[in-house]
């Protein structure tokens, strides 16, 4: 009888080991999947499934499937910390995510107090990596010291004898890059006439306007996001002002036009090279469109932190923390973005941010 139970338990135990063996792997993305932000949310869920199916085509991760699992911040930080617990509690071991630096700050406690790899493809705050709490925490976008450099150097050069106001709407995100874009702009020589801050989330900003125009504003630059900044573009229109408005990367979304309609012709704004654009990124642009997944802004974004966690985990082996982010530090990963490598702060190495104008309902380069 025990030469039988002894057979029985190591049966069961082999059956057990190759369960784990060819056991799933979870992953997640997590961003604003609800809330005014949501555009950005239904980007980063686009390229996310989009990665997803196409390694599992592929044969999966270690010859494990993928399993995605989608967590909903609203861009709100105190959600932002319950959803990373969540997706801890879950399994997940890596999540692309967050989208608002306001999010992504906050979760990234979580997430390296419970050994998940964090990649951001959105969140350009310098505070995300720059405080980051543990060496899993990282990103494949640029930052807000990088876009915030450029615009200055742009408002002081193209706009030098122009009226310019700065205004932000008091979160991480758009304080954070009006304060760098301001800093740069300063430095060129070039100083604003009136700065100002605005509360996310409201539908009348004419008084704001009204002040703008009593001033005689000519550029406003904007450090927020889309739905304010749309209203904003509208509502000068509306007042009879040809003011320019010139925001950062939060306005990639054809969102924005559908708040400002025509209104919003000739708006600036500053993102990383689009990444659709580049012909090592064009089947994977094809099969979003095909799948009929939007391809804008983040989705590429999101689709290349999968691929540079993917690329570390096959060449760690293993699914755990410490070899994956051994490997995060020293491999080079080729991705939708390009061929990526991350520094000693968990930031990548990408092309800058350079500028594009709104017209006709599309965003593209600036000539």
């Amino acid at each position: 009888m025990k030469t039988t139970i002894k057979a029985t338990l190591a049966l069961l135990a082999g059956v057990a080991f190759a369960g784990n063996a060819h056991a799933d792997i979870t992953i997640a993305t997590a961003g604003p999947m609800t809330g005014q932000y949501a555009s950005f949310g239904a980007q980063m869920k686009a390229g996310a499934e989009q990665a997803v199916e196409d390694i599992n085509a592929a044969g999966g991760v270690l010859g494990q499937k993928l399993i995605l699992e989608v967590g909903d911040d609203a861009c709100d930080p105190k959600q932002a910390v319950a959803v990373a617990n969540q997706l801890a509690g879950k399994g997940v071991v890596f999540v692309a995510g967050h989208f608002c630096s306001g999010s992504s700050i906050p979760a990234s406690a979580v997430y390296a107090e419970e050994n998940v790899i964090q990649i951001s493809p959105a969140s350009t705050n310098p505070k995300f990596t720059d405080e980051r709490p543990g060496p899993g925490v990282m990103r494949v976008c640029g930052r807000d010291d990088q876009q915030g450099a450029v615009a200055g150097a742009y408002l002081a050069d193209h706009f030098g004898d122009k009226n310019i106001a700065i205004i932000d709407d008091k979160t991480a995100y758009g304080k954070g890059l009006a304060d760098e874009t301001r800093k740069a702009m300063n430095a060129a020589g070039k100083t604003e006439v009136m700065n100002e801050s605005y509360t996310a989330g409201e539908k009348d900003y004419n008084s704001l306007v009204s002040k703008l125009k009593q001033a005689n504003i000519d550029v406003l630059y904007v450090g927020g996001y889309h739905t304010e900044a749309g209203l904003i573009k509208r509502q000068m229109v509306d007042q009879g002002m040809d003011t320019i408005l010139v925001s950062g990367d939060a306005l990639v979304t054809e969102e924005y036009w559908a708040i400002t309609g025509d209104a919003g012709a000739g708006t600036l704004m500053t993102f990383s090279p689009d990444p659709r654009k580049s012909p090592n990124a064009k089947p994977v642009v094809d099969r979003l469109e095909a799948a009929g997944r939007t391809t804008e802004g983040y989705s590429l974004y999101t689709y290349g932190a999968i691929q540079a966690w993917a690329q570390a985990v096959e060449a760690a082996g293993s699914t755990d923390f410490d070899p994956v982010v051994a490997e995060l530090d020293k491999g080079e990963f080729d991705t939708v973005l390009g061929k990526l490598t991350f520094n000693d702060k968990g930031d990548v190495d990408i092309l800058g941010y350079v500028f594009y104008e709104w017209k006709d309902g599309k965003y593209d380069y600036v000539n």
